[in-house]
């Protein structure tokens, strides 16, 4: 999982949880690395181990603030010797460090500890903070009351290391079970750029996300942050945190989100864990890995979504582009694009429908149904990745619009994982949610590509899904690429720009070569 991501002298810093002794969970750590452009990523010596009382059972996730005096502060969640979670404070040895090698733990740690009333083993993760109208600082820390009532509680400080719990709770949700990683930061509603942790005023609004302990899902919603009561209220409470809209409809979790100062851009990172089993992680020696960076905004046209899309710094890594023009894509077929091989590819689409039914009734099939080879009216269409010739192995990511009672469509965004492997102990599934399709927009979607890691975009990042498949015919050479309409009703016209990617290379900082010495100099 991500821990406190930020950006220093021209570094990107990203922090993490490891075992630097298995590929499977135990012995937790921060790793460490860093990056130029969020592409690129040198590994650097672990940042801190679990070596006190305080987090001598793991040093679990927290999040990074930078001050206005150019200070950084990190806190952090600790499980302490008796399995209590308490937040702990750190702090780098040498601020004028472009690589933050050396960390240094507050002699004073615990810095907070679990309240009255709340399980010593649920109470976990502390945020980035936010400075309040009164000069204090503000964390939102996750837990949950009774077994069940998701909970953000928020603590005040004035020094990072002294805390007073604050009167009643940030927000709490009923039904929703304990909320870890939680993240809170405002979002500007004319949409144009992120925004510091910190900003408060009009133009804002505020999103809060929890990561559900109980269902390893991440939801947020959008709402308005009370700064006098330190209380947040979503717009609307029939899709509020834990029981509305999600983050990413896949394999996703414990997301993080930071402010990069050096773009005014809020950048989102994600954790993707393995479906395989522990063995298969243990011979492969790695287990789970980050998505690509997202930039995230307010979606201003919808006035309910965020709009999360890859960073654009991915894009230097496309290579020769082919373009579709105009494809039809008739009912019940499908369509093969020559590209040549198809195992790293940005592929950006856009669908138009031509029914070919003069009415029709609601549909009786529900969301992304039992995935793409269930048939509707006018969906599913989209394209089918990480595919081989003989459609043995494919993964459909795809669009279903549905007929509802009132006559109009409703629209889900969908990857079907059911057929992307033969391998037998591996999670295929069919994730997806409904998108928002203004009338004035066709269907669009952006799917990233990576052997085994499918990220999909739907209407400009409204809705999300990331998919991490186990192909073992549509490998390498193997792999194809094919549009697809299944829908009983209409045939479909795809519009296709696709790149293929080179590869992002991540290795251990070269210290030894000068001219990386050099680039650290003058940082």
């Amino acid at each position: 999982m991500v821990a406190g991501p930020l950006y220093h002298k021209g570094w990107y810093h990203l922090f993490y949880q490891y075992n630097p002794d298995s590929a499977i969970w135990g012995n937790i750590t921060w790793g460490h690395a860093v990056s130029k452009d969020l592409i690129h990523w040198f590994y650097l010596p672990l940042a801190m181990v679990p070596d006190q009382w305080y987090d001598i059972n793991g040093c679990w996730t927290g999040s990074a603030t930078l001050l206005p005096d150019g200070r950084i502060v990190m806190l952090y969640t600790g499980s302490t010797n008796e399995s209590v979670q308490v937040q702990n404070l750190a702090y780098p040895a040498n601020l004028s460090d472009p690589l933050l090698l050396q960390w240094l733990k507050y002699p004073g740690n615990p810095v907070v500890v679990p309240p009255t009333g709340i399980e010593d083993n649920e109470f976990r993760d502390p945020t980035t903070a936010w400075l309040g109208p009164d000069g204090s600082w503000r964390i939102t820390v996750g837990t949950r009351f009774n077994t069940t009532i998701g909970t953000a509680l928020v603590f005040q400080t004035t020094n990072f290391s002294d805390y007073q719990l604050l009167d009643g709770v940030l927000h709490a949700v009923p039904g929703t079970g304990m909320w870890e990683c939680v993240d809170f930061y405002p979002v500007a509603i004319n949409g144009s750029v992120g925004l510091d942790t910190t900003a408060l005023g009009p133009g804002i609004k505020h999103v809060l996300k929890a990561s559900l302990d109980d269902t390893k899902v991440d939801h947020y919603a959008i709402g308005t942050y009370d700064m006098i009561t330190d209380k947040w209220t979503p717009d609307n409470p029939e899709e509020d945190v834990g029981i509305g809209l999600k983050v990413d409809y896949g394999r996703y979790y414990a997301s993080k989100t930071f402010f990069d100062q050096s773009k005014q851009r809020r950048i989102l990172y994600g954790w993707v864990n393995e479906t395989d089993t522990e063995a298969d992680d243990l011979e492969k020696g790695w287990a789970s890995i980050q998505t690509i960076p997202r930039s995230v905004l307010y979606d201003n046209k919808t006035g309910t979504h965020l709009l999360q899309w890859p960073v654009e710094e991915v894009e230097s890594l496309r290579l020769n582009a082919t373009v579709f023009k105009d494809v039809v894509v008739e009912a019940g077929s499908v369509v093969p694009l020559d590209i040549g091989t198809a195992t790293q590819l940005d592929i950006l689409a856009e669908f138009e429908i031509e029914t070919l039914v003069s009415n029709s009734t609601e549909d009786e099939v529900s969301d992304c149904g039992d995935g793409a080879v269930d048939r509707s009216t006018y969906g599913p269409f989209g394209v089918l990745v990480i595919a081989d010739d003989s459609l043995s192995e494919l993964t459909p990511i795809y669009f279903r619009p549905l007929n509802i009672s009132d006559g109009s469509l409703e629209t889900y965004f969908c990857a079907d994982e059911t057929r992307s492997s033969k391998a037998p102990d591996v999670t295929k599934r069919v994730y997806g949610g409904k998108v928002p399709v203004l009338d004035d927009e066709n269907y669009k979607m952006r799917v990233l590509v990576d052997h085994s890691v499918v990220e999909s975009f739907g209407e400009g990042g409204r809705t999300v899904i990331t998919s991490r498949v186990y192909p073992t015919e549509a490998i390498y050479g193997a792999a194809r690429l094919f549009l697809f309409n299944n829908a009983s009703g209409v045939n479909v016209k795809a519009t296709l720009k696709i790149w293929e990617m080179n590869s992002a290379f991540i290795r251990p900082f070269p210290f030894e070569e000068t001219l990386f010495q050099e680039m650290v100099a003058s940082t």
